[in-house]
């Protein structure tokens, strides 16, 4: 396996589906889904998803550069690892998506789309997921992370977006999310048809969908932004120690979704609106009929605003700041993490 994107995109089997070196083991799965296995036991098994969007390269650029380095034998591999390419058509026709959002089909929503390639892909993908943490030991650590980049620009540049979860998150995990130099971190409320929520939910996986830079064709993506959390993919799956944390993630959670249920769903909100925007409380964000969305707290953040997506689908999220969090983050701001 010489490059795992470039065989991927060709949309073709590999001539061989497995290999060794003194380094690790690895098995070429299904299309866009690759097993690496270290050449002693470990007690950590990890996730690594991208272009579940097929029009967010750069984590899959990324992703790319460090599966090269570890079958080429310049990094260890201390972890069992799964690298999934979520979407390969997508990924091929530079689209987010051919008929179906794939990330809004996890957890057996995808039943309800069977015609819908991006609905057998999910079924697809949680079967890999499921299989690959079913053969680990009962005391193996998961983790899942998922990288992505946003459709619109953001006052945040690279940020985490958390499933909805009634267990505490692990100090490790978050200590590798702020190393990977995400600037905050948004927490859900509610469950939903992510490919994190999935693996959070069904496998106790501590998940984080990880958001790096704004959405471009391949070629055209300034990796050098997203350094840090190269650096700490790499110190996670070779065992070395994370880069410094320069600034502990701003925290925010979601206070309210904006749905589109019908043609004449109307945002109120510019096409240039960047992700973490604040507005006024009590201003119209958006109406579908009757049915209206006011900021209801004295100040309320959007991300994700998409007026184009599909009936039924999220056109938006409101959050909030978690103030007790963010100022004591104010108050060590003078003094870096190290």
């Amino acid at each position: 396996m010489q490059d795992f994107l470039q065989q991927t995109l060709s949309g073709n089997a590999p001539g061989v589906t497995s290999g060794s070196s003194p380094h690790l083991r690895w098995q070429w799965l299904d299309e866009g889904i690759l097993e690496l296995t270290p050449p002693t036991p470990t007690q950590q098994a990890v996730a690594i998803s991208a272009g579940i969007h097929g029009n967010e390269t750069a984590p899959v650029e990324m992703l790319n550069a460090l599966i090269t380095r570890l079958l080429q034998g310049e990094l260890p591999l201390a972890v069992r690892l799964l690298v999934l390419f979520g979407n390969p058509p997508a990924l091929r026709a530079n689209k987010r998506y051919l008929r179906c959002d794939l990330n809004r089909l996890f957890g057996g929503r995808w039943q309800q789309f069977e015609n819908c390639p991006e609905a057998q892909r999910a079924l697809r993908l949680e079967q890999a997921l499921e299989t690959f943490w079913q053969v680990g030991t009962h005391q193996e650590t998961r983790w899942h992370l998922d990288l992505h980049t946003a459709i619109r620009g953001s006052y945040h540049t690279r940020f985490g977006v958390m499933p909805f979860s009634s267990r505490p998150w692990p100090d490790d995990f978050m200590q590798w999310l702020a190393a990977a130099g995400l600037e905050a971190l948004v927490f859900h409320r509610a469950p939903g048809g992510t490919f994190t929520h999935y693996s959070s939910e069904h496998f106790q996986a501590a998940s984080c969908t990880l958001e790096l830079g704004k959405a471009l064709p391949f070629g055209h993506n300034d990796l050098t932004q997203f350094q840090a959390a190269a650096q700490a993919l790499a110190a996670l799956v070779s065992g070395d120690a994370l880069p410094p944390i320069a600034a502990m993630p701003r925290r925010y959670r979601v206070t309210q979704q904006i749905t589109r249920n019908s043609e004449y769903f109307q945002l109120h909100m510019s096409r240039e609106t960047l992700n973490f925007t604040a507005f006024p409380q009590g201003m119209l964000l958006a109406e579908d009929g009757e049915t209206r969305y006011f900021v209801q707290q004295a100040r309320e953040y959007v991300l994700f605003p998409n007026p184009d997506v599909a009936p039924g689908l999220r056109a938006g999220l409101m959050l909030v700041e978690d103030n007790a969090h963010n100022a004591a983050l104010s108050n060590d701001a003078a003094e870096p993490v190290k």
